[in-house]
């Protein structure tokens, strides 16, 4: 019998890349907002009963950092207690849910050349990262299998993101200013979710060895590390370098008029929520266990570009 897989967030960033390369695996599914909206927790609960996936894949998340601090219950719902409820009805059957969680669980203040673990300290500094904790650790009570992903800085060729937005603010403006005391993985949605088809794979095959699914907390994001400000320079260095393509670029043609990047601190970025000052996360354990290994940011990035551009 074919493999039920069940999808949330079908027009997120990953959720969109997740229908393509979770194909192959199994008769997929893929649920919009509107056609289940995760603040209504009794809305999931028919959905999981009425599709009896064999693994759900929850892309689905309350992801306004800002607006979280205004709105922590919603947030709370949606990052927190729809996983949850997703994972007492998969418990019924010891289905697999396959969870995105974020590295705002910690708070940090760990040296910059320091990745964070999976088992270090966790200390979110804000609402977002409150509920994103408080997520994984209801998912974990809830007693069915699991994989929660760490993922962190997630950006796209389609959707809100940081690549697109610095596109947009390059062809407005003389200069940019980004932040350049906060360190993180750039890490492209795509391979996000090819990384996801390749644990499922692997999870699929030890289930079919020993009849139970692997459960774990596992960081998966891009290799190396870069500030915002690098990371804006890069998009800028690169959609140049691309320019000269012969093709037809539709929102990622024409010339920028940003050349420059200016870096200022966390403390001169005002916004209603902070930020950790290292989003570094250590990759080892998914290497060790799935034998997954994602692309240093850079070439994800000019990957993401091209894409885009072709």
């Amino acid at each position: 019998m074919s493999l039920r897989v069940l999808i949330t967030g079908a027009t997120g960033q990953i959720g969109w890349h997740l229908q393509r390369t979770l194909a192959p695996l199994g008769n997929v599914t893929a649920l919009t907002r509107d056609q289940l909206d995760l603040s209504d927790l009794d809305a999931v609960t028919r959905a999981v009963r009425e599709f009896e996936p064999d693994v759900l894949v929850n892309a689905a998340a309350y992801t306004a950092v800002d607006k979280a601090e205004s709105e922590p219950e919603l947030a709370r719902t949606i990052n927190a207690l729809a996983p949850a409820r997703m994972a007492e009805e998969l418990a019924r059957n010891a289905c697999l849910l396959i969870h995105y969680s974020t590295d705002y669980v910690f708070d940090g203040n760990k040296p910059t050349a320091q990745a964070y673990e999976e088992n270090d300290a966790t200390g979110p500094i804000n609402v977002y990262g409150r509920t994103k904790l408080e997520g994984e650790r209801l998912i974990v009570a809830a007693g069915c299998p699991y994989i929660i992903l760490r993922i962190t800085w997630v950006y796209d060729t389609r959707g809100k993101n940081f690549l697109r937005t610095v596109l947009r603010l390059a062809r407005e403006k003389d200069e940019l200013r980004m932040v350049g005391d906060q360190y993180g993985a750039p890490t492209w949605a795509r391979t996000i979710a090819e990384a996801t088809a390749i644990i499922l794979a692997r999870s699929l095959e030890r289930n079919s060895e020993t009849g139970a699914w692997p459960s774990g907390l596992f960081h998966l994001t891009a290799a190396q590390q870069t500030s915002w400000v690098g990371f804006a320079r890069a998009i800028l260095e690169d959609y140049d370098a691309l320019l000269d393509w012969p093709a037809d670029t539709g929102e990622f043609g024409g010339p920028l008029k940003a050349k420059r990047v200016v870096p200022i601190t966390s403390e001169q970025f005002q916004a209603a929520a902070r930020r950790p000052r290292n989003s570094v996360l250590s990759n080892a354990k998914v290497q060790a266990t799935f034998g997954v290994t994602l692309p240093d940011w850079r070439s994800q990035l000019r990957l993401a570009m091209q894409d885009a551009i072709r």
